[in-house]
């Protein structure tokens, strides 16, 4: 594998820098404190045809791999956007890839074109109050009646609910007392309108990444007609791991971005702001903790276009993607506390932008998954040790 980026792939972060220097630090700034979801963004990387990157193209997308969708997502990450431009189109990029690989052909020119266009938002329903990442336990009930599942349950940390049109919804067509207890079956995936006369949804506030809402779901009566079903009853579970890694390599990837905009910002201050009548870039305890920084995004690049290129190729990469993950979201957040430490006060101040990369790197760091079962996955994966929970 080649670990420079090809003349296509320059083209295609090219490309999508144009677009993101449409929208500023001071557009990200505004967001961050009105709260309101990025419209605009989202549409202009929606009539650009970034939305579907890693669709194919007989659906309207572009039908490239997921290497090159975590090169539009550091892209945007790195241009000041950080998670708050990422999120937004998040799910564009690989939420719909069970709906590819496992939807019918009828459903495939149904529901691809719209999200590929940007014409339809879309979320993610999957995490439960009382389950966390015990996926295998949801609660949430699809009761078959006749041609239409009738829905019942809750679900938290819902994004961009708020403004969705359709969600990707997980939920228990069979009850889990009829299952054995290591049984991931009895579960079934969706792809469905947002019909808000039957889910009650309730706004988290949060930290950081304000415009891009995150939300509790009361899930009361929800019809969804049995052609909305991805693929066979009870096998959801499957299908939702496949877009488990692609999703930590575009978060490994969106970490890698706001990591490589704070080490930008962190040099560029020190190179200006002079103390004791010499620049504290002169320092070398300054020096050497934004060297290192740039040392750590450099492997995390490395295990990230790795993870991607294995997945591209058809390949296991789970230990992979976890690790590209684990390590880049690391990688960002130590870039991230740096450049705060490096602007002193300054970095205190909303002005310099810096504290708020810190605030938005926390999400790598937690979601999709934590570090520990991160490091569980790979203890009992790749060094054979015995499983721990």
């Amino acid at each position: 594998m080649n670990f420079e980026l090809s003349e296509d792939q320059q083209s295609i972060r090219e490309a999508v820098q144009k677009i993101c220097e449409r929208f500023p630090e001071s557009y990200w700034l505004e967001r961050d404190r009105d709260g309101v979801f990025p419209h605009d963004f989202y549409d202009a990387m929606g009539q650009a045809g970034w939305l579907g990157t890693a669709i194919p193209e007989e659906y309207g997308g572009s039908g490239l791999g997921v290497t090159e969708a975590a090169i539009v997502m550091q892209t945007v990450a790195e241009s000041g956007a950080c998670m708050s431009g990422a999120s937004s189109i998040h799910i564009n990029m690989f939420g719909l890839l069970p709906v590819v690989a496992f939807g019918t052909e009828e459903q495939k020119r149904r529901m691809l074109p719209p999200m590929v266009q940007g014409k339809v938002k879309s979320c993610f329903g999957v995490t439960e109050p009382n389950t966390g990442l015990n996926t295998t336990k949801l609660k949430t009930r699809a009761v078959r009646q006749g041609d239409k599942y009738i829905v019942h349950g809750q679900k938290v940390w819902i994004s961009t609910a708020q403004v969705a049109d359709k969600i990707l919804l997980l939920a228990r067509t069979t009850p889990a007392e009829e299952l054995g207890p290591k049984d991931s079956g009895g579960l079934s995936l969706f792809y469905t309108d947002l019909d808000r006369s039957k889910v009650s949804i309730r706004l988290i506030e949060k930290m950081g990444r304000k415009c891009v809402d995150s939300n509790e779901l009361f899930i009361d009566g929800l019809e969804i007609p049995v052609e909305d079903r991805i693929g066979e009853e009870g096998r959801g579970f499957k299908y939702i791991l496949h877009g488990m890694n692609p999703e930590r390599v575009l978060l490994a990837a969106e970490a890698i971005g706001i990591g490589r905009i704070a080490l930008k910002k962190a040099t560029e201050y020190a190179k200006e702001r002079v103390v004791f009548d010499r620049p504290i870039g002169k320092n070398q305890a300054i020096q050497h903790p934004l060297a290192r920084n740039w040392v750590e995004l450099e492997a995390a690049t490395m295990l990230t276009l790795k993870a991607a290129w294995l997945y591209d190729q058809g390949k296991e990469c789970g230990a992979e993607a976890n690790a590209a993950k684990f390590f880049s979201a690391e990688a960002g957040f130590r870039a991230c506390e740096r450049a705060i430490l490096t602007h002193g006060g300054m970095g205190y101040s909303k002005e310099f932008h810096v504290e708020r990369y810190l605030r938005e790197i926390m999400i790598p760091r937690i979601a999709p998954v934590s570090q520990e079962m991160i490091l569980s996955h790979i203890a009992e994966r790749v060094l054979g040790l015995p499983k721990s929970y």
